[in-house]
């Protein structure tokens, strides 16, 4: 029998706070987690990109998806899903991964094709190494497109939908921000059984107006509420409202970009919302959270994390 997709709605690539010692920062690590809870996701993405996976051993891997659940099912949030990401370099390890992330308490798992060898991973070699990992794993798996971390590897959609045909995966996350790829896949593939994720807020609703189940991106760790209330006016067929906040959310996302990524993440929580160090595991660099208000393009940032607090 085919294994069900995650449902509709906005998910956040989690970023994972770390102390001087760029050990794990637990207490502001489940107060992240409680905030994007409080906020109204669907689900939680645990070691995206945004979680540093690249940086962590298995032990901690395994440990952040154990933390992020049990602070969900704590604090009343037990219907908040969790995804573990769990791409690794070669088909072993992330089968160990997909394991890992199942006794972990995961109910899907994200995974990033390899890329060490990117020549060597032709069309063929990428399905092969996506049913592979679907055969073995014991929770349904999820395709992850992002040539920016995957040295240009960008699966196009035959691929993916050849890759949905298999029981075991059941979505796509597509970081690449093509429109086009969204909607060949969603016409021809029911949410319900295989469901197709934009992976970049300035392409939210663009993406469902194609056809997405939703969203997973990395500006819902600021903003949760405000991505929760696109989807719900798109539903809703509240249209203009709904592309108003879209047209900020698409100068956020370039904000964000160009403060600094994942430092500039962690910088504008702790700057904002009262948790955290902006510490990241290198090669990443940290930005100074004092620094931010002379950037360019945080004001938009500060504009929206400032209305955040109006949306019920």
């Amino acid at each position: 029998m085919p294994s069900t997709p995650p449902p509709r709605g906005v998910y956040v690539p989690a970023v994972l706070f770390f102390d001087e010692n760029e050990d794990f920062d637990i207490p502001a690590i489940k107060s992240h987690v409680l905030r994007l809870a409080k906020g109204g996701v669907t689900g939680i993405l645990v070691q995206g990109s945004n979680g540093e996976a690249q940086h962590l051993s298995r032990e901690e891997r395994k440990a952040a998806i154990a933390l992020t659940r049990q602070t969900l099912d704590e604090n009343g949030f037990k219907d908040t899903l969790v995804i573990a990401g769990t791409g690794a370099q070669s088909t072993r390890e992330t089968k160990l991964f997909n394991e890992d992330a199942k006794e972990a308490g995961a109910a899907f798992a994200l995974v990033l094709t390899p890329s060490t060898w990117a020549k060597n991973m032709t069309s063929d070699a990428i399905i092969r190494f996506h049913r592979e990992v679907a055969d073995a794993s014991p929770i349904p798996t999820m395709v992850y497109n992002f040539p920016g971390v995957t040295a240009g590897l960008d699966l196009d959609s035959d691929i993916i939908f050849t890759l949905s045909a298999h029981p075991n995966i059941v979505g796509t996350k597509l970081s690449c921000g093509n429109i086009g790829k969204i909607q060949r896949l969603s016409s021809r593939l029911k949410s319900s059984e295989f469901a197709v994720f934009s992976g970049r807020s300035d392409a939210f609703i663009h993406g469902l107006n194609a056809g997405s189940a939703g969203l997973i991106a990395a500006l819902v760790n600021l903003i949760p509420q405000q991505h929760v209330e696109i989807f719900q006016a798109w539903d809703e067929i509240r249209v203009s409202e709904s592309m108003r906040v879209q047209a900020k959310l698409g100068h956020a996302d370039w904000a964000i970009s160009k403060i600094g990524g994942v430092g500039g993440i962690k910088a504008v929580i702790v700057k904002n919302f009262g948790y955290g160090q902006p510490y990241v595991r290198g090669p990443l660099s940290a930005v100074d959270p004092d620094s931010l208000e002379k950037h360019q393009n945080y004001g938009i940032l500060a504009e929206l994390i400032a209305r955040e607090e109006e949306v019920q």
